[in-house]
């Protein structure tokens, strides 16, 4: 499989009652530890209400995490469209763009909560159709033509940016859920998608005919689209052990089902009755999430990569499931052992060892020529009688005494 991205999607999901500075100065430092393990993307949301989801502005977050990492890309995951003027979003991510040095993705979409489009009267009926309508504005801003256009929620006038992103072509991305609506408005201006729906069962069952979605819509309206722009939303929590990422995930996760997901957003669905229950439905055989090891998410990335047809980034939901320690081990595994394997970076590592190991024979004649130049040498040869046997490596040396005989007898 081809060489896939890695990131991490922040909405954030935080429970009730911690101190949120404190939770702003973690996420910052959670950031910063993404961007000095390798990962490629980082995303911050939108939201106004529930609590749990407390960044109103991403693109605020996203310029204070700029000051504290170096490489990684920052993504606004997403903007809410139909809340803004489309030119104060044009604005907003060209100042993201210049503070970062050119890491800014600007990812969009309808609005996820009802209660933030109630919150500012926006009916939900018109979300899809102002996110479509925004996103073509905004294009045309970043390429610096000047536009005038009346909408429903906005009033253009000679509009123009005064500066244009930092980077040549800044990166669009728009939210996917499960119907075709994300997809073909992929399609239809030729930019990325973020498919948060995978992080459902029926979200994972839909992905081998999302695709086909974007290219029809690309088709009609004479734009591309490719699968590299493709990023796939997964939930994993990782340990050393399976019970182990049992043991930090379980009373988290039916915390985080049974106080948020069932008890502020979806109250007609069955809370979990124990937190056994919540890693068994969550986790379990046929499930869209990995608590495990980095052997099983490694399964499941292939899986879902399989089975969708191919996608450019594997990006894992960020969640309070664990501790803040045991979540920050989790990307840290991550980052060390699963992204190595799916992107083949040990795989000659593996190669080289095995050839050594299956040609050993033919280097045994480096360890004869340095014995017969020790033989050459009388006083080396007598040095050798209280001396072990000269070794042709450090990692040699450190084999204890006696233990090749005893393996050999």
């Amino acid at each position: 499989m081809a060489r896939l991205g890695f990131g991490a999607f922040l909405a954030p999901h935080h429970p009730i009652g911690e101190n949120p500075l404190l939770q702003f100065r973690r996420d910052i430092k959670f950031v910063q530890h993404l961007d000095e393990l390798g990962y490629d993307e980082f995303w911050c949301g939108e939201h106004h209400s529930s609590g749990w989801e407390m960044i109103a502005s991403p693109e605020m977050f996203l310029a204070a995490a700029a000051e504290h990492t170096k490489r990684i890309k920052l993504a606004t995951g997403v903007i809410s469209l139909p809340y803004h003027n489309p030119y104060n979003v044009a604005q907003r991510m060209v100042q993201l763009d210049w503070m970062s040095g050119g890491r800014a993705i600007f990812g969009s979409g309808p609005g996820a909560l009802p209660s933030d489009a109630h919150t500012l009267g926006i009916d939900p009926m018109t979300q899809r159709d102002r996110q479509d309508e925004a996103i073509g504005i905004i294009q045309r801003l970043f390429r610096g033509e000047r536009v005038t256009q009346k909408g429903a929620w906005y009033n253009l006038q000679d509009a123009a940016l005064q500066l244009l992103p930092y980077q040549e072509e800044m990166p669009f991305a728009t939210a996917s859920q499960i119907s075709p609506s994300g997809m073909t408005l992929a399609g239809k201006y030729g930019i990325g998608i973020i498919s948060l729906g995978s992080m459902s069962t029926e979200g994972l069952t839909a992905l081998p005919t999302q695709w086909a979605f974007a290219e029809k819509a690309a088709k009609e309206n004479g734009t591309t689209v490719d699968r590299k722009n493709w990023r796939v939303l997964l939930n994993w929590h990782i340990a050393e052990t399976r019970d182990k990422a049992i043991d930090e995930a379980r009373s988290g996760l039916f915390r985080w089902h049974n106080e948020y997901v069932t008890g502020t957003l979806r109250p007609n669905q069955a809370p979990f009755k124990s937190p056994e229950q919540a890693i068994e439905m969550t986790a379990g055989p046929g499930s869209a999430a990995v608590i495990g090891t980095p052997d099983d998410l490694v399964k499941m990335i292939k899986s879902v990569y399989e089975q969708s047809g191919g996608f450019g980034h594997c990006v894992g939901f960020v969640h309070d499931w664990a501790n803040p320690e045991n979540t920050f081990r989790s990307w840290d595994m991550v980052a060390r052992y699963v992204i190595p394997e799916i992107n083949g970076y040990v795989a000659k590592l593996r190669e080289s060892q095995k050839f050594l190991i299956d040609n050993r024979a033919v280097f045994e004649r480096a360890q004869q020529a340095v014995m017969s130049k020790i033989m050459e040498n009388k006083d080396a040869a007598e040095a050798l009688k209280v001396t072990n046997s000269p070794r042709v490596s450090a990692a040699a040396a450190q084999v204890p005494t006696g233990l090749g005989k005893q393996a050999a007898e």
